[in-house]
């Protein structure tokens, strides 16, 4: 697995899949065009390329530079790259016919091309030393597991200005994209102190 810095934006879930094989990173699907009104998923990509950057990394057909483009105008600060694919004809195993140009996705790519777009974009290394927040945190923290876990994710998310809808996995990708550990404990005492 290569650890970067940015998070990546993808188009689908399967292009999540693939890349979550190789990179340890948040990885952001965009549901494809659902990306122009879903709010909560621009806001998480908007955070997450001022906190960290972003790596804008979709297929090279027109959806793809749409989508793309979309994503490149509601980011107002922050710091998004891009990584492109080749233009390689064929299909993805898991379809029955080519796309409608006919070249592969990110999901269809080899791990070679598909390193070698990311590593063109000039990714930073993650700091190998740094405590992440992890699933056990959130349940002894109350935020998982719990009887009041709903109300106190929904008290954080407030508080750090996020959607209250994320699900708790996305919010651990979220807290550990923007927050080091003891900004996050930090929070809780803040959520926790408050009631």
């Amino acid at each position: 697995m290569i650890k970067i810095k940015e998070a990546i934006v993808v188009e689908g879930i399967y292009d999540k899949v693939k890349l979550a094989n190789i990179f340890d990173t948040v990885i952001v699907p965009t549901g494809g065009f659902d990306i122009f009104k879903n709010r909560n998923t621009q806001m998480i990509i908007q955070k997450l390329a001022r906190s960290r950057g972003i790596i804008v990394f979709t297929d090279c057909d027109r959806a793809g530079f749409v989508i793309r483009n979309f994503i490149k105008n509601i980011v107002k600060s922050g710091v998004v790259k891009h990584a492109y694919i080749p233009e390689i004809e064929g299909k993805e195993k898991r379809k029955s016919a080519p796309s409608k140009e006919g070249f592969l996705g990110v999901e269809g790519v080899g791990n070679d091309i598909i390193k070698s777009a990311i590593e063109k974009c000039g990714v930073s290394e993650n700091d190998k030393n740094r405590r992440f927040v992890t699933k056990a945190d959130l349940f002894a923290d109350g935020l998982s597991g719990g009887e009041n876990s709903f109300k106190y994710r929904k008290m954080l998310t407030k508080e750090l200005d996020l959607p209250h809808r994320i699900s708790a996995n996305m919010l651990l990708d979220v807290i550990n994209s923007l927050y080091d550990y003891d900004e996050y404990k930090s929070q809780i005492k803040l959520i926790k102190g408050g009631e």
